[in-house]
């Protein structure tokens, strides 16, 4: 029953695959870092995107974030070669809400809620011929509320794209 499970599968992904890139469709994944968590991108041309990701953060304080960025990437600047697929450069400009526990080491915890704006930079990894990408990014973020302060995020992720 587990082979055929597995074969069924395999053979419905293989045939998303044939049929889609990873600028169709809408990507769904994982962003592994600062934070971690659930990630999407929905691709509006061919050049802009935008993302979003539901995602922890294990840094200093334990923390819950949402955030969404609106991309740009640059198709022109590195060449894959015989890899094939693309390889841009992106950037873009979003927003960010973060949910703090915080423990101020005098006993008392108390909660805040954080907004910001993130300003991302980072290059993918378009697959040719699989609905797929991979990633690397740098954020820096200033917190804009109910304090100013300036962070600097960076992950790793992968998306498959749905249809």
């Amino acid at each position: 029953m587990k082979a055929r499970i597995t074969g069924v599968v395999m053979a419905a992904f293989l045939a998303v695959a044939s049929v889609a890139t990873a600028q169709d469709g809408i990507g769904v994944g994982v962003i592994l870092g600062e934070p971690t968590g659930i990630s999407i991108k929905k691709w509006i041309s061919k050049d802009q995107a935008i993302d979003a990701a539901a995602a922890w953060s294990f840094s200093d304080n334990d923390s819950f974030q949402l955030h969404a960025d609106y991309l740009i990437h640059n198709f022109g600047v590195l060449n894959t070669g015989s890899l094939g697929g693309k390889l841009p450069l992106y950037y873009g400009i979003g927003g960010r809400i973060k949910f703090e526990n915080s423990d101020n080491r005098s006993g008392h915890d108390h909660n805040d809620t954080l907004l910001g704006v993130r300003v991302p930079f980072g290059i993918s990894y378009l697959f040719a011929k699989a609905p797929v990408d991979l990633f690397a990014e740098i954020v820096p973020v200033l917190d804009i509320a109910p304090d100013t302060d300036f962070h600097i995020n960076g992950a790793i992720g992968a998306r498959f794209y749905f249809r």
